[in-house]
C-alpha cells in the first residue's frame, strides 16, 4: 500500500471529519502517523533473529545429555557386549566431578522395547570418536538447549527450545590452530583464576592441536582479558566471548549442554 493510500484510508475512517485549519492538521497528523508506521516496519524485523528457528547447519538432534550411573564403562565399538572395546570410562573425573555423557543415538531392546544401548561422544583426541555404553549405565535428561559456533563468521548463538536467546561475536582459532569443527558438549564449567580465560569458563569434549586451556589441548568456551581481539582469529583453539556474553551463559548453560563448532 503506497504512503497515500495509506493516507486516505486513515481519514476515511474517521467518523466524523473536521473540516478547516482542524482539519489541515488532523491530515498532517495523518501523514505523520502513517509515515511513522512504515519506518517502523522494517526497525521491528530487525530483531527478528532472537527467537528464529535454527537452519539445518545449527540444529542439534541428540537423545540426551547426563552422568554415569557405574563407577566403570566399558564403551564399546557396536551395541553388543561381545563387541571390542573402545576405551573405559570412569564415573568421576580425576578433579572428582561427576563424568558428563552426550548420547546421539538409542538402541532398544527387541523383546521388551525398552533403551538398551546408547551410542555416546567420546572425549579427547581424535574429535568425532563416538562407542556404544549400556543404556543402564548413564542417567539421561533430554536436551532442550545447545550452543553453536560458527568459526567462519566468528559469531555464536545459543538456542534454548529450538529458538535463538542470545548471539554475539567470538575470537576462534588463528590459522595452523584452527578451532576444530564438530559436536561437543559441556564437561565442566568453573571461575578461571586465570586472567586469560576471562569471568568465566566452560570445558568441552573437543580438543585442538594447542589451546589457551591450562595444559593445553582442550578447547574451552571462555571469557577474555583482551575484548578488543573479540571477532578475530587469534586464540590457540579455544572460543573466546565477550564477558558479559559468558557470564550470562553461566547461569542457562548446564553441564552436558551440545556445542556445535561449524565451519560457516
Amino acid at each position: 500500500m503506497q504512503l497515500l493510500e495509506v493516507c486516505e484510508t486513515l481519514e476515511r475512517g474517521m467518523v466524523d471529519p473536521q473540516k478547516g485549519h482542524y482539519a489541515v492538521s488532523m491530515k498532517t497528523l495523518v501523514l505523520l502517523a502513517a509515515v511513522i508506521g512504515l519506518v517502523a516496519v522494517p526497525a521491528a524485523g530487525a530483531g527478528a533473529e532472537a527467537g528464529s528457528r535454527p537452519s539445518a547447519l545449527a540444529a542439534v538432534d541428540v537423545v540426551g545429555s547426563g552422568s554415569l550411573a557405574w563407577p566403570s564403562v566399558a564403551v564399546r565399538s557396536q551395541p553388543s557386549r561381545t563387541a571390542s572395546v573402545v576405551t573405559t570410562m570412569k564415573q568421576f573425573r580425576p578433579d572428582f566431578r561427576p563424568r558428563a555423557v552426550l548420547a546421539l543415538e538409542q538402541r532398544r531392546d527387541p523383546v521388551t522395547g525398552k533403551p538398551a544401548w546408547l551410542r555416546i561422544t567420546i572425549p579427547g583426541r581424535p574429535n568425532g570418536r563416538t562407542g556404544w555404553i549400556p543404556a543402564a549405565s548413564a542417567t539421561l535428561k533430554p536436551v532442550d538447549r545447545w550452543l553453536v559456533i560458527y568459526r567462519g563468521a566468528r559469531t555464536f548463538e545459543f538456542y534454548v527450545n529450538g529458538k535463538v536467546v542470545r548471539a554475539g561475536k567470538v575470537a576462534v582459532g588463528r590459522k595452523g590452530m584452527e578451532t576444530p569443527t564438530g559436536l561437543f558438549y559441556v564437561q565442566a564449567k568453573f571461575d578461571p583464576s586465570w586472567e586469560v580465560l576471562g569471568a568465566y569458563a566452560f570445558e568441552t569434549s573437543g580438543y585442538s592441536k594447542l589451546s589457551d586451556w591450562p595444559g593445553g589441548g582442550v578447547v574451552g568456551v571462555h571469557g577474555t582479558n583482551t575484548p578488543e581481539l573479540i571477532g578475530q582469529a587469534v586464540s590457540h583453539g579455544c572460543v573466546r566471548l565477550l564477558n558479559k556474553d559468558i557470564q550470562y551463559l553461566r547461569s542457562v548453560v548446564p553441564v552436558g549442554t551440545p556445542v556445535k563448532i561449524v565451519a560457516a
